[in-house]
């Protein structure tokens, strides 16, 4: 009998589009750090649930809501990390958005302490939209 990993199951409970229903999972002291070079303007580090509800905020507002994300897979490391592959999707400044990316957790006494988002942007998928 396979056994879920217990970051795995903490991870599991995570529903971004619910972040007010989610406040038991991370620590007080949690850190967002969002890499992307081509939205300057979302770009950083956000602090506490509070600042992850900004930066998807920030997402929706520049997508006008199309920003969704789809789980590829999700493999824990140690006991502390555990890495997500996503597939996002937006439509940003008229063209469809398709990419990759990885989101490194980082887990400690049970709680969500931080966490790293990295999108593939030089291999994004773009399509125009009529």
């Amino acid at each position: 009998m396979n056994e879920q990993h217990p970051n795995v199951a903490i991870l599991s409970q995570l529903d971004i589009g619910n972040l007010t229903e989610a406040t038991e999972l991370f620590s007080e002291n949690f850190i967002w750090h969002f890499f992307n070079p081509k939205l300057p303007d979302v770009q950083g580090d956000y602090f506490g649930l509070e600042g992850l509800q900004v930066f998807f905020e920030k997402l929706a507002k520049i997508t006008n809501g199309s920003f969704s994300v789809e789980p590829i897979s999700i493999a824990p490391i140690g006991d502390e990390l555990v890495v997500t592959h996503v597939r996002d999707r937006m439509i940003l400044e008229e063209s469809t958005i398709e990419l990759d990316a990885v989101v490194v957790w980082r887990i400690v006494d049970g709680y969500i302490a931080e966490a790293w988002d990295i999108p593939a942007v030089n291999t994004a998928k773009l399509q125009t939209t009529d």
